[in-house]
């Protein structure tokens, strides 16, 4: 079943476009993301759906409803800002109690919705404190739980775990979606963080200049990007100008044939193409090719390696381009700057994209 619906979306800022034609389906029960750069219209149309922002042009539905024009305290959505918000005058309870008394829920109702809450969050203990005596991650689970009090229909997060640190914010991460998934409310969140996407979302929504660039679940989107923008955005990737052979595969720079399983399709909208291979699909062997470059097999020298205790990112320079891998010291026992090696770079791992448009 699909709640939310988008039919040609637009939002122009006198002859901008921070929105453009945006047409989408949004499954009830998943979390989706708002993927993108800044300034690619991910915020603007997230305060759309929430009645923040008014469309330019275009429909706005929920549940088979048109609300284009319905003002946000009538949508019945839960909202979580990048500031969070809360009130820095009250307590954790009476933060999350405030949008039931708005609504004038009878009190014995209200005490208990907040004692639920406080459960779901894990802060119990921590009810009649001040918000500004608590840590980051704690008032991230408050904002959440205030915005769900009166459980809404849909849950919008935007950005709303930029200002934590590295590890805390892995954290929250899991601990989101893991109360997303149990309550199982429908939630759009808009991030920048293709990390943070790949690790929360049913679905990722990846968008460029206003537009939506491709939609699909993190690990399609992955593997299977439809074009250099996408593929550049999403992870880590080895993106080489190639010369399609009219029979299937490719030549690199230097002239090197490629071969590419399934046979390779070129993008029919595509002037230009690319070859992507994803760093850890990159074949490592220490050594010279004697027998001379034979198909998909390239010889390197390393010209830097980050090695961070568990894995290893090796930068191979071969015959007119530089290639990146992702090994482990098990794999490539006593590799070092300035060694020669071959980079294999297996078929079917290789994909065609479309090259990103010249600006």
């Amino acid at each position: 079943m699909t709640h939310l619906t988008l039919q040609a979306v637009t939002k122009r800022f006198n002859a901008a476009y921070a929105v453009d034609h945006v047409d989408l389906s949004v499954p009830d029960g998943k979390l989706i993301c708002f993927l993108g750069p800044s300034g690619c219209g991910k915020t603007t149309l997230l305060r759309i759906i929430a009645g923040l922002e008014t469309p330019s042009s275009g429909i706005v539905s929920f549940a088979g409803r048109d609300i284009t024009h319905l003002p946000a305290n009538q949508r019945d959505f839960g909202m979580v800002f990048q500031s969070l918000a809360l009130f820095p005058h009250m307590t954790v309870a009476q933060n999350i109690a405030y949008p039931l008394r708005l609504r004038k829920t009878a009190k014995i109702a209200q005490s208990q919705r907040v004692t639920a809450l406080l459960e779901l969050i894990q802060l119990p203990h921590m009810a009649n404190r001040p918000v500004t005596q608590l840590s980051g991650g704690q008032r991230q689970r408050v904002a959440i739980a205030r915005a769900i009090a009166s459980s809404p229909k849909l849950l919008l997060l935007d950005e709303p775990l930029s200002a934590l640190d590295a590890k805390l914010r892995e954290a929250m991460q899991v601990e989101i979606r893991l109360l997303q998934q149990r309550l199982g409310i429908t939630t759009i969140m808009v991030t920048h963080d293709q990390r943070e996407a790949m690790t929360m979302a049913d679905e990722i929504v990846v968008m460029e200049k206003g537009r939506i660039a491709q939609v699909g679940k993190p690990l399609d989107i992955y593997r299977d990007p439809v074009s250099e923008f996408v593929a550049d955005f999403i992870g880590l990737g080895n993106i080489l100008p190639v010369t399609y052979d009219g029979a299937g595969g490719v030549s690199l720079p230097g002239g090197q044939q490629i071969l590419v399983t399934p046979p390779a399709r070129v993008p029919a909208s595509a002037s230009e193409i690319r070859l992507l291979i994803r760093p850890e699909d990159v074949c490592v062997r220490i050594g010279s090719d004697t027998a001379g470059q034979s198909q998909n097999r390239l010889s390197g020298t390393v010209s830097f390696i980050r090695d961070v205790g568990a894995s290893l990112e090796a930068t191979i320079d071969c015959a007119g381009f530089t290639l990146t891998a992702a090994t482990t010291p098990r794999e490539t026992p006593g590799l070092m700057l300035g060694m020669p090696v071959l980079a294999e770079l297996p078929p079917h791992a290789c994909k065609l994209i479309a090259a990103r448009a010249a600006h």
